[in-house]
């Protein structure tokens, strides 16, 4: 069963076509590229997937939630089984690693104590961070803080991770990394589709491949 089914989908920015007549699915543990240039219509495409911008015209199925035209009061609970990862971290500053990720538990509706610790605990030693779980973003290198983004991600156990250029800002060993970490997400069940303008990748990580390119999505062989 897919976690994403899109069929000839238009994807808009405001009122302006970004992409048009999409169509492609992406299957559990699949790892996904999603390449184009600046401005190519790949965030656009990430963000009609999360819903933060509407579905106007097509079909759209992602994690068994209806994207066309769905209601707000269920866009939280299509986010609670999708995991985003951002170029920009956008973790919370004032914040420790731990309040960072008991803020989006308690976000999501976690409660008790205990099973919130449990977890926090649980995704940071899945991506080898658990050392740094009381110290502040601004004290952690710009890779570790990704991994960070990465347990945040993870704390829903989500089934699919959507990556907006995740090794946007890191040096390339951290890159690999990093990559590694996301491709042993795949191993362990979790689709992934990451946006990316690094197509050195696409050779040392050799994947399915998804361009942006004149308005269209094409599948490239790679």
């Amino acid at each position: 069963m897919s976690l994403i089914e899109l069929k000839h989908v238009d994807v808009f920015q405001s009122d302006r076509l970004i992409l048009s007549d999409v169509s492609f699915s992406i299957q559990p543990t699949e790892f996904v590229y999603l390449i184009g240039a600046t401005g190519s219509g790949k965030s656009s495409l990430l963000k009609t997937l999360y819903a933060e911008l509407p579905m106007k015209k097509g079909l759209g199925e992602v994690v068994d939630h209806q994207l066309f035209e769905i209601k707000k009061s269920m866009i939280p609970y299509l986010r609670r089984k999708i995991g985003i990862v951002f170029q920009d971290f956008q973790l919370l500053t004032d914040r420790s690693v731990r309040d960072n990720l008991d803020f989006v538990l308690k976000a999501t509706g976690w409660k008790d104590k205990n099973e919130i610790k449990d977890r926090i605990e649980e995704v940071l030693t899945k991506v080898e961070m658990l050392e740094h779980i009381d110290r502040m973003p601004f004290e952690i290198s710009g890779g570790e803080q990704q991994r960070i983004c990465i347990a945040r991600a993870l704390l829903n156990d989500p089934k699919l991770i959507l990556a907006d250029e995740p090794t946007g800002n890191l040096d390339p060993e951290t890159t690999d990394k990093i990559l590694n970490l996301i491709h042993d997400l795949c191993a362990n069940g979790c689709a992934v589709l990451m946006a990316t303008h690094e197509h050195n990748l696409l050779n040392r990580f050799p994947s399915k491949v998804l361009k942006c390119e004149d308005g269209r999505l094409l599948e490239m062989n790679v």
